[in-house]
């Protein structure tokens, strides 16, 4: 891990997470579309091994942004198997995001960063959140976009669902200097890019 893992530089911890945050994606958009899907194929087999049974749980996933691990080819098994596939969706700044079902050939519509969302997916609360990382520590605290959403929306469901950060492992960081609102991962996921 690179010394400035460490300890944020002069201007404290936010302009240091903004710093880390552009590194760890130019990092990751360095690695070619190839080996990164083939670093998502292995997080996807851990994913399915520790999820297990999907039937009846409801499963947020993501719509991958910036090269981040692409786990669509499991929403369409989720269905298959009795469960239900979530996507987030931003519905303003520092609010909670809302989940919504959504399987392919459904119609999606542009959101914030022109990420796909569904249109006319049921509202649910999911029992499983895939969080994408940015960055993430030895103590699971993940380094996301900057925005909160995943911290907010997790401390603010009726039931803590379990949260599972995917990333890939050269996104290892020694600290991510967690804030008060953070919330850590219940697991980080990841595969080597190769």
């Amino acid at each position: 891990m690179p010394e400035t893992d460490i300890a944020p530089p002069f201007g404290g911890v936010v302009g240091w997470r903004k710093q880390e945050r552009e590194r760890l994606i130019a990092q990751r958009l360095a690695h070619s579309a190839e080996s990164r899907t083939r670093a998502a194929a292995s997080i996807l087999e851990r994913l399915r091994e520790v999820v297990g049974d999907v039937r009846g749980r409801r499963i947020s996933l993501y719509w991958p942004f910036r090269g981040e691990p692409d786990l669509r080819p499991w929403i369409e098994e989720i269905w298959a198997g009795g469960g239900m596939a979530l996507l987030p969706i931003v519905v303003e700044k520092r609010q909670p995001l809302l989940f919504r079902s959504w399987r392919p050939g459904e119609r999606l519509e542009r959101g914030v960063w022109n990420i796909p969302m569904p249109v006319d997916g049921i509202a649910a609360d999911p029992d499983i959140v895939i969080a994408p990382v940015v960055g993430f520590d030895p103590a699971r605290y993940r380094l996301g976009y900057g925005g909160g959403f995943f911290d907010r929306t997790l401390a603010a469901l009726r039931e803590k669902p379990l949260a599972i950060g995917v990333g890939y492992g050269s996104q290892a960081i020694a600290t991510i200097h967690p804030q008060p609102h953070d919330v850590p991962m219940d697991q980080i996921i990841t595969a080597d890019i190769r």
